[in-house]
């Protein structure tokens, strides 16, 4: 048997693609079509918080295994949170709830007080609980791992909890709702 690398290489990997509409150009920079190319993906928001209190709003939390109950999130290597992420022993994931843009908003903005006017109370593990959030769940840090400019940070859940709620969601640079299918159906 033998194996075969049939990965592209740098002499036959096209060059960077941009869509506009259907028409696909090959001008621009991998992290510019990243951008514009993610910017199609519907997510849900979150806020991280960590002891501190520090906290910071995020679009890529996942989670990555039911036994063990692992979820993940990226931060960037450079973001204002990113010691006190590396410095906690827990972690709370917020959910946040459709009515909710204004304390997404809040946690995405730098160089301000991010818990000034926010409802919380302090967790079991020591992370800041915020008031409000449509579910939420602490975790342990098990894996923090450079990843480009960004830390991947993986933790075992602790403990969990969950409101009744719609989700925020952000998209295409803005924030909304979820409808399911056929909902507004007669």
């Amino acid at each position: 048997m033998t194996a075969v690398d049939d990965r592209p290489t740098a002499a036959t990997r096209p060059a960077a693609t941009r869509t506009t509409g259907t028409a696909a150009t090959r001008t621009a920079p991998p992290a510019d079509l990243l951008r514009r190319t993610l910017r199609r993906h519907a997510t849900g928001v979150t806020v991280i918080t960590v002891p501190g209190p520090a906290g910071f709003t995020a679009t890529s939390f996942t989670s990555v295994s039911l036994d063990p109950a692992l979820v993940s999130f990226y931060l960037s290597a450079t973001a204002s949170a990113a010691p006190a992420v590396r410095a906690a022993d827990a972690f709370t994931v917020h959910l946040l709830g459709r009515d909710q843009e204004e304390l997404a908003r809040r946690f995405a903005r730098s160089g301000i007080d991010r818990f000034a006017g926010t409802s919380w109370q302090p967790g079991e593990h020591g992370t800041p609980l915020l008031d409000g959030v449509a579910a939420w769940l602490t975790a342990r840090p098990v894996l923090f791992q450079p990843v480009g400019d960004h830390l991947l940070v993986v933790g075992e859940v602790l403990a969990a909890g969950a409101d009744e709620g719609a989700p925020l969601l952000y998209h295409d640079g803005g924030f909304g709702g979820f409808s399911p299918a056929g909902a507004d159906r007669g």
